[in-house]
């Protein structure tokens, strides 16, 4: 049975429109091209016989690995350490220079170097395309190879000499300490020229450029906190999600990777959800990084003029990079999965879903900054100031809920809260800029929304909000009521609901999302904890004022990080990373729990030592 590596055993490099994934055994085990959403190349990740993969790792197994990150940047480094050497293989996606217009050409540069006694590595570079369904061409040429495939061509240009495996190639090189060699990938479309010869000062410039070019990025970051060097990596991995053509964010890098080892929950999340999205710009707004945001809001002020979903709602609730609404879901029913995981989906069919929250994350960051606000202008207010007209006819409907449920439409309360965070919002911006806006309406609409949830959301038996009205269900989504300034983080119906989680939710500072087995979703399995929600609850406790327990559920938490400081969609039973990965939804939440927990912990110092 092949062996797969652990889910959080890879580090993420990428080049702003399409990325890797890198094995610590120093496999590309998943790569698509040319965006994120494109059709695989390598996929061992779904399936190690048919998926494909990029290999270079020692001829040997006694073999010691570690994997780092050069420090606030995406330069991967995994290390081999041999009784006979010590080599390195240095992996970088360079940056274009004009990341923001589309092309087929994506570099992924290899470099191998040993720094202490001999080492042979083996090279292999097997593509799949078309996640495995295509067949492919090779010619070869000495030191230069390409692989021809449905649309694509994949150049592979190495200092040492290439021989054909079938329509693959393999190569064998032994380095002594100070030696150095290299391996470019390189995708084009078909026919065109493939990459230079690889040389020593070639590979040393482009290394340079490329940490260059990620140094002077998080150098614009604000934070400054107790949790600097996590912060930047999850800042970092935002930015390595977000398609840089349409500045619109992806949820994760890959597809098909399970939320329970076996099950049926493996979706497709290569895709742009206008809630994880929105959350992700507000992070990077709090950041400091204006031009994401923006460039995010044009994204998304095409997609509410284009033409509307067949629901009459203003915008679905994702798309694909470029804004396309055709996501068709299918299933590869030729790839196994990761560890026998199957289905394996491509496209997401929860796209046509109603979900009326992500009108509220979409408000909540787009007004969250008067720098965006301005470059907005008075066009991007009306469209906004029309999103809430029509919101404020459509908010009381059921809907499917956050959590994307297949098992009907609810009256969840968090779409509720959502939909008053979205109408709190335009009220106070049209308040605050003297827009033109039916504030009768909205304030009326808003304030309705509140009484309802607070009657009907609140179950007395349970002491707490609950998951939607005709359910006695606790639903971790609710941790943001009080941090969108619904309710005090201090009331007593809050801590009530705190509480209550705390009861049944949480284990070892880990949070479920809501328990499957009391709300039926209509998928077979069970799931991990969700590491969004573990530091939404990191935030909840800060801001009610349970630091001490809110300092030890972050530090706890940042333990189930990988080696590299990535984070999946959840943790499973053992403390392993399950789900796609990495995940924008969990590192913009590490984010702002750090940047929360460090302004309560800061206030909280300064009661204790006052100036004099």
């Amino acid at each position: 049975m092949p062996r797969y590596p652990p889910i959080a055993d890879h580090g993420l490099i990428g080049d702003l429109q399409s990325a890797a994934l890198i094995s610590a055994g120093g496999a590309v085990d998943w790569f698509c091209a040319p965006r994120f959403d494109s059709p695989s190349i390598f996929a061992a990740l779904l399936d190690q016989e048919r998926g494909g993969h990029f290999t270079i790792a020692p001829a040997r197994d006694d073999v010691t690995v570690r994997q780092l990150y050069l420090p606030d940047t995406a330069v991967l480094i995994t290390r081999f350490l041999t009784p006979e050497g010590v080599g390195e293989v240095v992996d970088f996606m360079p940056v274009d220079e004009r990341p923001d217009v589309a092309t087929d050409r994506h570099r992924m540069v290899r470099a191998l170097r040993v720094v202490r006694g001999t080492l042979t590595f083996d090279i292999q570079c097997r593509p799949r395309f078309d996640y495995g369904r295509a067949p492919h061409t090779l010619t070869l040429d000495g030191d230069a190879a390409t692989f021809h495939g449905p649309g694509l061509d994949v150049h592979l240009r190495s200092s040492v000499p290439l021989e054909a495996d079938g329509q693959d190639v393999r190569a064998t090189v032994t380095l002594r300490q100070g030696e150095r060699a290299g391996i470019v990938l390189e995708t084009s479309s078909p026919g065109a020229a493939g990459p230079a010869p690889v040389t020593a000062p070639t590979l040393e410039e482009e290394l340079r450029e490329t940490h260059a070019y990620w140094h002077l990025w998080i150098r614009r970051c604000r934070y400054r906190g107790r949790w600097q060097h996590m912060v930047n990596r999850s800042a970092i991995t935002l930015k390595l999600l977000i398609y840089a053509p349409s500045g619109a964010p992806v949820a994760a890098a890959t597809m098909g990777l399970p939320e329970q080892v076996g099950g049926e929950r493996n979706w497709d999340y290569r895709y742009t959800w206008i809630r994880d999205a929105s959350l992700s710009v507000r992070v990077l707004l709090d950041l400091g990084y204006i031009e994401e945001a923006d460039a995010f809001r044009r994204w998304l002020g095409d997609r509410f003029r284009g033409p509307r979903p067949s629901g009459g709602e203003p915008m679905q609730i994702m798309y694909r990079i470029d804004g396309d609404p055709e996501l068709s879901e299918e299933i590869l029913d030729h790839l196994s999965g990761y560890r026998d995981s199957a289905p394996v989906r491509a496209g997401n069919g929860a796209a046509d879903q109603l979900q009326l929250d992500i009108y509220g994350e979409f408000a909540y960051a787009m007004t969250h900054s008067p720098d965006l606000a301005e470059l907005a202008g008075y066009k991007g207010w009306k469209g906004f100031a029309a999103l809430l007209d029509w919101l404020a006819g459509n908010w009381d409907r059921p809907d499917e809920g956050i959590w994307e449920t297949r098992g009907g439409r609810k009256d969840f309360t968090y779409s509720r809260l959502m939909c008053w965070v979205a109408l709190d919002r335009g009220i106070r911006l049209a308040t605050e800029y003297a827009r033109p806006a039916d504030l009768p309406r909205w304030i009326a609409q808003r304030d309705a929304i509140l009484v309802q949830v607070m009657e009907r959301g609140w179950n007395p038996e349970r002491q707490a909000f609950v998951q939607h009205y005709d359910s006695e269900v606790l639903d971790a989504s609710l941790l943001l009521m009080p941090l969108v300034g619904f309710i005090s983080p201090k009331a007593p119906s809050w801590l009530a609901t705190l509480d209550a989680m705390d009861r049944e939710l949480v284990t070892d500072s880990l949070v479920y999302r809501y328990n499957p087995e009391a709300s039926p979703d209509g998928l077979r399995g069970s799931e991990g904890t969700f590491s969004l929600c573990s530091f939404l609850y990191v935030e909840a406790l800060a801001r009610a004022g349970r630091l001490e327990q809110a300092r030890y559920a972050m530090d706890k938490m940042l333990t189930y990080a990988n080696h590299v400081g990535l984070f999946a969609e959840e943790i499973g039973p053992t403390g392993e990373q399950l789900g796609n990965f990495p995940q924008a939804f969990t590192h913009l939440a590490l984010i702002t729990a750090a940047m929360a927990l460090d302004e309560e912990l800061d206030k909280a110092a300064a009661a204790w030592n006052p100036p004099r």
